[in-house]
């Protein structure tokens, strides 16, 4: 919350409920994560997070939404309600509070989830041009939708902006600040799918492209999420390939971070060429390592995400050299090595040393908002002022993707 601002409370509310709590939540497609705040400081009281159980019903958001055409998005609102639902009592219990003192709670999420968590058909979102259905900000009674908090709580969701460009995207654009800044910004959130934004106060265009479960460690071969046991970084040392694994471990698996410092390491020293050819695979214990399908699956994501970036400044009409900063949204972003993934032609190799973690600046986005209803009313005016780029309609981006498919030289 910014110096001198002060949540926005009810005062009928503030007559039944003495110490309010606020919420936000990150309805991530993979994990859910839950804010808890105290609703007449602002002060962070709670962190509580958890794999979205809604993957029972498909890995990725197209078989969700399938699913959820074939039997109803009933099923799979409630799944992540429920879960939201443990999350608010958890972090509230830890706090010694009850998560019936929520009298707010803003929620953000590509846009699949919030069609799916409102019940929202999602027919449109599965066939090109993949437009949501419901682009507006939303308030709710959030009794209304299964969530149990304060009877007269209101759950809010930001805007989206258009297909696969959800409210996460716009919460991720308010926390960043691209909104003040003059000179240009690349805003990129890497999950099953990648969110990017170009721009600066004065223009923004976004645009989503599917990077594939490659950097979440998953689909290959040892791939896991950056947990204990995890190898999530991998370097040169006299030659040889060394390791570093979460926990101080023995390595039970590689998550992405590992993957792409893994094919950085195999091209430099010539064990894998420039069309992603390997002679072998490579292991770095008899169990844990790194195969052809790996780099493969490693291509197509890093592939995709290149070519959007490419895309965004040609619309934009700017060049790489022009990008001040690249902001990398995610936990993802946390471990992951520049120079690493420049190397590998994720990154054009300029931007190297203006790439930045910020951390998950949806989940930041969306406590600003629940924190202040001026910050939230910005969201809108945010979502309705970003140019939406649909690449796939786009007829340059099939040439894009397969000329991004080989590594640098």
């Amino acid at each position: 919350m910014k110096k001198g601002q002060i949540p926005y409370m009810d005062p009928e509310i503030l007559e039944d409920v003495r110490q309010p709590l606020l919420a936000a939540v990150d309805l991530g497609s993979t994990t859910i994560v839950a804010y808890l705040m105290d609703g007449l400081t602002g002060r962070r009281l709670s962190v509580r997070s958890m794999l979205n159980p809604q993957k029972k019903y498909g890995a990725d958001v197209v078989t969700r939404s399938s699913y959820a055409l074939e039997h109803g998005a009933g099923i799979l609102s409630s799944c992540a309600g429920e879960a939201v639902n443990h999350l608010l009592r958890e972090a509230a219990r830890e706090c010694g509070r009850s998560s019936e003192d929520i009298v707010r709670i803003v929620m953000v999420g590509n846009t699949c989830m919030h069609h799916l968590f409102l019940e929202i058909p999602t027919d449109t979102l599965v066939v090109a041009p993949h437009e949501p259905r419901v682009k507006e900000a939303i308030k709710r009674n959030a009794l209304d939708h299964g969530i149990l908090v304060h009877p007269s709580a209101e759950l809010w969701w930001l805007p989206n902006i258009g297909g696969f460009v959800g409210a996460d995207a716009v919460a991720c654009i308010l926390s960043s600040g691209i909104c003040e800044q003059e000179e240009l910004i690349l805003l990129v959130d890497i999950g099953t799918n990648a969110e990017l934004v170009l721009g600066s106060r004065h223009r923004r265009i976004a645009c989503s492209t599917a990077a594939g479960p490659a950097f979440e460690g998953m689909k290959t071969s040892c791939g896991m999420r950056g947990n204990d046991g995890a190898i999530n970084h991998v370097s040169l040392e006299n030659g040889r390939l060394c390791y570093h694994v979460i926990g101080e471990t023995e390595p039970v698996g590689i998550c992405g971070s590992g993957l792409l410092d893994a094919a950085a390491c195999l091209l430099k020293t010539g064990a894998m060429d420039e069309t992603g050819r390997m002679e072998k695979s490579w292991y770095f214990t008899s169990k844990v390592g790194v195969s052809q399908n790996d780099i493969r699956e490693l291509q197509l994501a890093k592939a995709a995400i290149a070519a959007g970036i490419r895309l965004l400044c040609s619309h934009y009409g700017a060049g790489f050299s022009d990008i001040r900063e690249v902001q990398f949204a995610g936990s993802f972003g946390n471990d992951m090595n520049p120079a690493s993934a420049c190397a590998v032609g994720l990154f054009p190799a300029e931007l190297e040393d203006r790439i930045r973690p910020i951390g998950n600046a949806a989940g930041k986005g969306a406590q600003r908002a629940a924190l202040n209803v001026e910050e939230y009313e910005i969201c809108s005016r945010m979502a309705e002022e970003t140019e939406f780029l649909e690449l796939a309609r786009d007829q340059a981006f099939p040439d894009a993707f397969m000329e991004e498919l080989l590594f640098p030289v």
